[in-house]
């Protein structure tokens, strides 16, 4: 009985996302971002280790999701994207018995542009990553990992971002 409900129920699910034309946003994205992908960062000279960081992610986040085939020169490129980290800030959250911090909130935001031949597109993009601390002061490795996961939830944004300037045209 449990079986052929789970069965009819996914029957109509389905059924219901394929009749009404549900496409996923990255089929949108795709059809933004086209042929060979250059990503071009702007080093940020005062934070270069998170800027390389927001490079790496957005090359994953390219070929996992959307299956783009990155090249290395711009020269090859049909689709350039330009990446700089805009701002990073840490903002305290919570204090224990004695008022030292606990709990912060790394925040990331990244500027995003992309052009190829039909588009030329530009955006801003936020993350936000919440951690707290053993002891008085934040360690560089705690902050590099908040910084990191802020990053990576705010170019999650990317695609949806993408998509929607699909229907912009």
């Amino acid at each position: 009985m449990k079986k052929s409900l789970l069965v009819l129920i996914s029957f109509f699910v389905i059924s219901i996302l394929v009749g009404c034309g549900y496409k996923p946003s990255s089929y949108y994205a795709k059809q933004q971002i086209k042929g060979n992908v250059f990503v071009d960062l702007f080093v940020n000279l005062k934070d270069p280790k998170n800027s390389v960081l927001i490079k790496d992610a957005m090359n994953e986040l390219l070929v996992h999701r959307l299956d783009a085939k990155l090249v290395t020169n711009k020269d090859e490129a049909d689709t350039i994207i330009y990446l700089r980290l805009g701002s990073v800030s840490m903002n305290e959250l919570d204090y224990d018995k004695q008022g030292f911090t606990k709990l912060y909130r790394a925040n990331v935001n990244i500027n995003v542009r992309y052009e190829n031949s039909e588009y030329n597109n530009s955006f801003n993009v936020s993350g936000t990553h919440e951690f707290s601390i053993e002891g008085t002061t934040i360690t560089d490795t705690k902050r590099f990992e908040a910084i990191k996961s802020a990053a990576s939830k705010a170019l999650e944004e990317v695609i949806s971002k993408i998509a929607v300037y699909s229907f912009k045209k």
